[in-house]
Formats: C-alpha cells, sequence, structure tokens
C-alpha cells in the first residue's frame, strides 16, 4: 500500500473512533472534557516516557489514560464540592495538568528524546515508516493497529452500552431510577475518550485532537435527531474530512492534521448553513413561509 493511502487510513481511524465517543460529549454537553483530556495527558506521557525511556504504547496508553480518568475525577469533585461551575472546573483542570506537562518537557528534553512539538501537533506524514515489526515481518504502520484496535473497542463499547449511554446522557434522573449507575457510566466514557485521545495524539497531535472529538459529532448533530444516525453520520464525516484533509494538505503544501481539521470545520459551517431541520437557511425560509401564510 502506498504512503498515500497509509496517512488516509490512519487520518479516517483516529476521525472515526474519536467521533464515536464524541457524539456522547456533545449530547452531555461536554464537548470541552475532551479538550481538558486531550491536554491534561500530556503529563502522563511525560512520566511515562521518562520512566521506560521508550515510546512503547502499552506504557503512553496507561499513562495518558491514568490522567484522563484523574481529569475526569479531578473536574467532577471540583464542580461537586468545590462550588465550581463545570467550564470553570475543566478549565482549571487541564490548565494546571497541562502546565505540569510543559514544565516536565522544559526540564527534561535535554537529555531524553522527546520532542514538545511533535507531543502537541503530531505528524500523520511520518506514521507510515513507524512499522511494526515481528521477527523481519513487516505488518505496517504502527499507528493502524494502534487506531484500529481503539476503533474496534469504541465501537463495541457503544454497542454494548447503547441503552444506559443514551439514557445517562438524554435523562441522567431517569436512568438512575431505572438502577443504571450514571457515575459509573461516566466515568467508563471519560476513560474510552482518555483512550481515544492518546491513540490519536501520536498522530494528528495532542491539541488538534479535540476537532476530531467534537466537529464531526456536532455536525451529524444538526443533520439528525436519532442518536444511531447521529453516531453513523460523525464517523462518515469524520473519515470523508480525514480524506479531504490529505488531498487538501497535499494541494496546500500543508500540515496534514491542521488541513484535517479545517475540512472538518467547513463541512460543519455547510451543515449549519443548509441542514434541511436545524439550518441557518431552512430556518429563514420557513420563517418566511409562517409570515406569508399566517394561522
Amino acid at each position: 500500500m502506498s504512503n498515500d493511502l497509509w496517512i488516509i487510513l490512519i487520518g479516517s481511524l483516529a476521525s472515526a473512533a474519536c467521533a464515536l465517543v464524541g457524539c456522547f460529549l456533545v449530547l452531555r454537553k461536554q464537548a470541552m472534557m475532551g479538550d481538558a483530556i486531550s491536554h491534561s495527558v500530556l503529563p502522563g506521557i511525560v512520566i511515562a516516557f521518562l520512566i521506560t525511556q521508550s515510546r512503547a504504547p502499552i506504557p503512553m496508553l496507561i499513562g495518558a489514560g491514568t490522567l484522563g480518568i484523574l481529569t475526569a475525577f479531578a473536574t467532577n469533585a471540583l464542580e461537586r464540592h468545590g462550588r465550581l461551575q463545570p467550564d470553570a472546573s475543566i478549565g482549571v483542570t487541564f490548565t494546571w495538568l497541562f502546565a505540569v506537562g510543559v514544565i516536565l518537557i522544559s526540564a527534561f528534553a535535554g537529555h531524553v528524546d522527546l520532542d514538545a512539538e511533535c507531543v502537541l501537533y503530531g505528524e500523520i506524514a511520518s506514521s507510515p515508516w513507524d512499522v511494526w515489526l515481528i521477527g523481519d515481518t513487516d505488518m505496517g504502520p504502527r499507528a493502524v493497529w494502534i487506531l484500529g484496535a481503539i476503533t474496534i473497542a469504541n465501537l463495541i463499547f457503544v454497542t454494548l452500552g447503547y441503552k444506559q449511554l443514551k439514557l445517562t446522557s438524554f435523562d441522567p434522573e431517569m436512568a438512575a431510577a431505572l438502577g443504571i449507575n450514571v457515575t459509573l457510566w461516566h466515568y467508563l466514557l471519560m476513560g474510552f475518550v482518555s483512550f481515544t485521545t492518546v491513540g490519536a495524539f501520536e498522530s494528528v497531535g495532542a491539541i488538534l485532537v479535540v476537532a476530531m472529538l467534537i466537529v464531526p459529532p456536532n455536525t451529524a448533530y444538526l443533520l439528525t435527531d436519532r442518536l444511531s444516525r447521529m453516531l453513523i453520520y460523525s464517523v462518515i464525516i469524520g473519515i470523508l474530512s480525514a480524506i479531504g484533509g490529505y488531498w487538501l494538505a497535499w494541494l496546500i503544501d500543508g500540515s496534514i492534521a491542521g488541513a484535517i481539521a479545517t475540512v472538518s470545520g467547513a463541512l460543519f459551517l455547510f451543515a449549519a448553513l443548509f441542514s434541511p431541520t436545524h439550518g441557518v437557511i431552512a430556518g429563514y425560509i420557513a420563517r418566511r413561509h409562517a409570515l406569508i401564510t399566517p394561522d
């Protein structure tokens, strides 16, 4: 397979994995939690690297996943016991943890091979050369296996927990009344968001991964009022963003990750304008029709 197709596949897997869990963040009005986790996992990544002196995927996932779940716990604790608003608790938690990560990179980057810019922005263009070798057998890019496994895990999680995730997202009080452990499902979701963020950050960066978590689900939200369709649409939109972003980057000779986020934003703008149910133009036509044909 050519490097172009590998890059598109890696971007598509990252987008699909993020879209599956991102839909529930959007529905819970916790979209910025994805931003918080994508930043706050940085110290976990750095600590795992310093301990193991390698970029092996398992220590990275453990370190960053631990910090991601810690972010969810800390945010919830500040909101419940610190009398802070949800947005304030998210802001306090992720800025503090991200700053700790930056300090660790600044203090130890001169002694170990850790590039802060690569951690923050990623470099999907070089992913096809980072291959997984079993003996002398080239299994293909390591990112494909990691993101493929995370995408499958997210799909299984969403499929098996669809009812619980749906109820706890739309009506947590009713879910609790039906005997569903709302807190457990909240932290399960945050855990999957954390591991998804870690799996994607190496390719698209800890900052730009938030675009994949938020923009495709919000675009899908404008196109349908059914959760099942929203999940499907968001995955499709994420994949289209990856494909379109790659070719845009090729045309302008720019950042692939940045181009993917740009195309994703363009698709959101298109949906915001032309969605038949929630679009600006549809709303304008409906208002005009109501004025012309009053009751």
